[in-house]
């Protein structure tokens, strides 16, 4: 049977293309956990392979004398916080987790109390196996929350002390999106309680590593060995380029191209290839990146987003905020020195859902927006953006959820409105940098817009004036045709004067001579 990319659960030898994923553990000590006797932690975002991890160490335990292995999904246990609900699903999926894999089905803990099932059945479990030592992988973990999570913890903690052959589990692992530290469980008054507190007992805490561009070449060299069709290395740059090693992402990127975009194996995957599949990915809000998508609209992420967005500093956010580390555990964002955006797709993807209502709501253009050679009249179309800004930016502004990023979002919105399945907006954004930059790429035309607020310490004379000095650096590195500072002038005295007096243009020089259109809204 023919392997192929996987997009969907975990990874098996026999039918997909894959990596062993415990190359990319970082923090983890296996051969330690057995032999030592510890509980610990491993939490990677959605899709990077943790499933595909535990399950195949499981059966790597399983394969040898001293320990019998199982893996155990807490999946069915979300949503429900009740501790007397949930402790029987958990029993129920130990159960099952057992007789899927061939291993001992432990009894159910007929005569015990909800509050011990679970100490209750491990006891047992490891009893049957022994003299093997027992190991469980908890998966979907982070699923469980409420006084269903503290008895959860509390009861591994109860069996830590006496975890050995036939007593309880040697080693368990907690698996999730989150680290332990952040299971923040809230009891039915309302108190939150200390999550550490009911299990003090974890010994470390690992993740699982996006890949190395060395790994996606190993990975697609599998594919090349079973068909011969190639990847050239531009081709592997522009999947790093847009993906920054995420392991769904590659394997969905290259999904596309093989099956979808080119229907000949014996042609080469070049670099156009890979923005073909990258297009098709955003616009099939595949559930992946439509769950992401989803979580812009909780308030925890918009307060980490918007000031990506609109490139502004926040004091406030930094990676002990736990908002922050929440982004981060999503895998939304990184950390790169500064907190950015994690990969290009989901810098993509973030600006056009939360644009996507503006766009609709704009009507196609009755003017003459493209030049005679078939590239973008950007000065026509700045001027009728600001037409637009002038008559809808107000009303708009007030049903708008990202308000300090709006002018961005709508600015965007109009261009990606334009140019629809004709050409490609490239964004650049991150929480310090002062601006958001577009690269609007259209039959051969190639235009840079830089996007800034006026700051209130600034003017906007100061504002122009470092906006000019970056899109000089940005310009340097994208070689654009042409280029646009759109400065927006927010500030509350701005209200009080007309819309004439609000908008205006400019032709600025760069300190290389490089010539600027400088926009005012």
């Amino acid at each position: 049977m023919p392997k192929y990319f996987n997009t969907t659960g975990p990874c098996f030898p026999r039918l997909h293309y894959m990596l062993p994923p415990k190359d990319r553990l970082i923090g983890a000590s296996l051969d330690r956990y057995i032999r030592d006797e510890l509980y610990w932690v491993l939490h990677a975002p959605r899709q990077t392979g943790k499933t595909t991890f535990l399950q195949s160490w499981m059966h790597e335990i399983n394969a040898g004398t001293e320990a019998v292995a199982c893996y155990v999904s807490l999946e069915r246990c979300q949503e429900i916080t009740e501790r007397d609900q949930a402790m029987p699903l958990m029993v129920d999926a130990i159960q099952k987790s057992a007789k899927t894999f061939g291993l001992p089905v432990p009894e159910y803990p007929q005569q015990a109390s909800p509050g011990s099932y679970l100490s209750v059945i491990l006891s047992r479990w490891a009893e049957q196996v022994a003299p093997r030592k027992l190991v469980v992988l908890f998966d979907e973990v982070d699923v469980v929350s409420g006084s269903a999570m503290v008895s959860f913890l509390r009861q591994l903690r109860g069996g830590f002390a006496q975890r050995g052959v036939g007593e309880f589990p040697v080693s368990i692992a907690l698996v999730g999106m989150r680290d332990l530290r952040d299971y923040l469980v809230t009891s039915k008054d309302g108190q939150v309680l200390n999550p550490g507190s009911p299990f003090n007992i974890k010994h470390d805490s690992a993740t699982l590593g996006n890949f190395s561009l060395d790994d996606l070449a190993v990975l697609t060299s599998q594919h090349t060995q079973a068909t011969g069709q190639e990847f050239t290395p531009e081709a592997l740059d522009r999947i790093w380029a847009c993906s920054s090693g995420q392991p769904w992402l590659v394997n969905a990127l290259c999904e596309q191209i093989v099956y979808r975009i080119i229907s000949d194996a014996q042609t080469a995957v070049q670099s156009e290839h890979v923005d073909q599949a990258r297009e098709r990915l955003i616009a099939s809000r595949a559930t992946h990146i439509d769950s992401l998508a989803e979580r812009l609209k909780e308030e925890r992420v918009r307060r980490v987003i918007q000031p990506m967005i609109t490139g502004h500093a926040d004091p406030t956010l930094g990676r002990s905020d736990r908002d922050v580390e929440f982004c981060l555990d999503l895998g939304l964002i990184a950390w790169q020195g500064s907190l950015v955006i994690a990969n290009a797709i989901y810098r993509e993807v973030i600006a056009r859902y939360l644009s996507q209502n503006y766009q609709d709501n704009i009507p196609a253009p009755e003017f003459a927006w493209q030049r005679d050679d078939g590239t973008l009249d950007m000065d026509a179309l700045m001027e009728e953006f600001q037409r637009f800004w002038a008559w809808n930016s107000e009303i708009w502004e007030e049903k708008a959820d990202y308000t300090e990023a709006f002018p961005h979002l709508l600015l965007m919105a109009f261009f990606q409105r334009i140019i629809n399945g004709g050409g490609s907006v490239d964004r650049e954004y991150a929480a310090g940098r002062g601006r958001m930059d577009l690269l609007i790429r259209f039959n051969g035309g190639i235009n840079l817009i830089e996007v800034k607020l006026v700051h209130p310490r600034m003017g906007k004379e100061a504002t122009r004036d470092q906006g000019l000095v970056q899109v000089e650096r940005y310009a340097d590195q994208t070689s654009p045709h042409t280029c646009h500072l759109v400065i927006f002038d927010r500030r509350p005295e701005q209200r009080d004067k007309s819309w004439e007096e609000r908008i205006g243009q400019e032709t600025c020089t760069t300190s290389t001579g490089r010539s600027v259109e400088v926009i005012w809204c």
